[in-house]
This record gives C-alpha cells, structure tokens and sequence, in this order.
C-alpha cells in the first residue's frame, strides 16, 4: 500500500492521494483521538482493515460478522490503546509521541485505502526558564532563556506583542536563546510554542534596571522654567498681572 501513496504523492489534491479521502490532525501526548469514517454497508459485509505507517503494519479489523479483531503492532506499541465503533471509526486512547504517522483504512477486498489520516502527537512543553547571563556589566543586561529536550518548537523573545527573535528546531536538543538589553523599557516575554499549543515565562522585572523616565523629567523642568519665567516678570513689572 505505501508503494501505491509514494506514486500517487505527485497528483496530490484536496480529496486526498489518488482519489483517498487525506485528514491531516496535530494532538497533544495523552489525547484520545478519533479517526472518523462512516463506512456503508457494502464495505461492512466486505470487512475493514486499519493499518498503521509506511509497512501499512495491521492494527484492527472489523470482520464481516461484525467481529472486531485488534493487533498490538511492532513491539506492543497498540497494546490496550484501540477501540473500533460501529461506523467503523477507530479511537486510540492515551496516543503518545511514538504513534506518530500515517494511518489507513480500506475494505479487505482493496489495497486502495478509503481515507488515509496523518496524525502529529505533540509533547506537553516545558516552562522556558529566564536566567541572568550579565558579567558584572553596568552598561546592559544579558539573559538567556533555555529549555530541555524538546522537538518541533520554536523558542522566541517578544517586547510586548512585537517578535525580537526566534530559534527553532525539528529534532530533540536543549535549546536556549539570548537578549541584550541596556534598561527595561517594556514588558520582556520568552515563548515557546509548537502547533498547538505554547508557554510563557516573563522577564523578572528585578533582573535589570528600568530605563529613565523622561517624559516626567521634561515636564519638571518645564515647569520649572515657567515658575521661573514668572518670577522674572513680576520683577520687572510689578503691576503686570500675569494669567
């Protein structure tokens, strides 16, 4: 079966690979997620066969008697995870990282498969952790924020809502990227995030010094000025009343 998905990659369309129905879904680790098929009565008097992965590897069956069959798959990776309902739709229970990929269902009489789902099973990600990374410097702060063991993730810093810099990555590895800053002048977030979901960690505001206000520092000289500039002329002019 997987000989005929590679021939059939180059007509790729939006019902599918060669005429098959194509579900693309992203999960997170420890869903339970249902392939939904609606299968006629036809293709349930010739039976149904779900396969899993390139080697189409069988992982349940629902026998013309109506008799459901399950397969633990290559080293028990299916084991107590597979239930089969009456429309023919198949639910894997506590779905982990390693069910990965793709999966088919089609009667006992055809290769070509009916509808084909390729499932993405995401891990729960870690909180980034913000350390200090400054070297006795005055002149500007330094942070690193790091995570561990993580794949398909992008680790970012935002000021605000605005995107400062990213990294990202496929494969599992320690991550971990930089920020220079001279003061805090905003709100300072590092996000990680894949697909579907994402974690926060905020710069502790305690890590480096806020920048001058100089806003308030002009609109105090301001007024100092004009206390000034009335103190001169009520000088030089005693009756002048000023407004």
């Amino acid at each position: 079966m997987f000989a005929v998905i590679l021939l059939c990659l180059f007509s790729w369309s939006l019902q599918g690979v060669c005429g098959s129905v194509f579900v693309s879904e992203s999960v997170m680790e420890g869903d339970s997620v249902l392939l939904s098929v609606n299968i006629t009565e036809t293709q349930r008097r010739d039976g149904i066969m779900w396969t899993y992965g390139p080697n189409s590897i069988p992982i349940s069956k629902l026998k013309p008697d109506n008799k459901y069959i399950y397969y633990n798959g290559t080293d028990g990776m299916f084991r107590d995870r597979l239930k089969l309902n009456e429309t023919g739709s198949l639910i894997i229970t506590d779905i982990r990282i390693k069910h990965s990929g793709l999966y088919y269902i089609a009667t006992t009489s055809q290769e070509k498969p009916l509808k084909i789902f390729d499932i993405t099973v995401y891990t729960l990600l870690p909180v980034p952790v913000i350390s200090n990374s400054s070297s006795n410097s005055v002149l500007y702060c330094s942070m690193l924020c790091s995570v561990m063991n993580v794949a398909h993730v992008s680790l970012s810093w935002y000021k605000g809502k605005s995107l400062l810099s990213s990294i990202s990555v496929s494969e599992h590895s320690n991550i971990n990227i930089s920020l220079h800053l001279e003061c805090l002048d905003d709100s300072y977030t590092c996000v990680i995030n894949n697909p579907i979901t994402n974690q926060t960690q905020h710069l502790n505001t305690d890590v480096c010094h806020k920048c001058p206000d100089f806003s308030e520092n002009f609109i105090c000289k301001c007024g100092f000025t004009e206390a000034v500039i009335r103190l001169v002329l009520s000088a030089l002019e005693p009756g002048l009343v000023l407004g």
